[in-house]
């Protein structure tokens, strides 16, 4: 199963709710551009949600990465929510529940953008 992609807006946040696996191939193509596509349509508070997804490989890692940079370079904010226990343990490892801001609850994530 790759990742399917909804997007969708909540009081001025655009929410990126990822649901399947975002692994090396088609789905992380289109997660990238996905998050392309709304950082140069102006989106500059972006929630991704991923309560859905299942699994992430190294290569999905590097795309939460790449996300960040990307929304840095153009003064975005990018947050997650509600991240799987195996995901939250994988950032855990790698050190990046350092770099990104994660909530438990995409309400709570939302009222965090200033």
């Amino acid at each position: 199963m790759s990742v399917h992609i909804q997007t969708r807006e909540v009081n001025g946040v655009t929410v990126m709710a990822c649901t399947g696996t975002i692994t090396l191939g088609e789905s992380t193509s289109l997660f990238r551009n996905t998050l392309r596509e709304l950082l140069q349509k102006g989106t500059r508070k972006l929630l991704l949600d991923l309560g859905g997804v299942t699994y992430l490989d190294s290569t999905g890692i590097g795309e939460l990465v790449g996300a960040y940079t990307s929304a840095r370079n153009v003064s975005a904010q990018i947050k997650l929510a509600r991240l799987p226990e195996k995901i939250y343990n994988l950032l855990q490892i790698t050190k990046l529940i350092t770099v990104f801001e994660i909530f438990d609850d995409e309400a709570e994530a939302v009222r965090s953008f200033k």
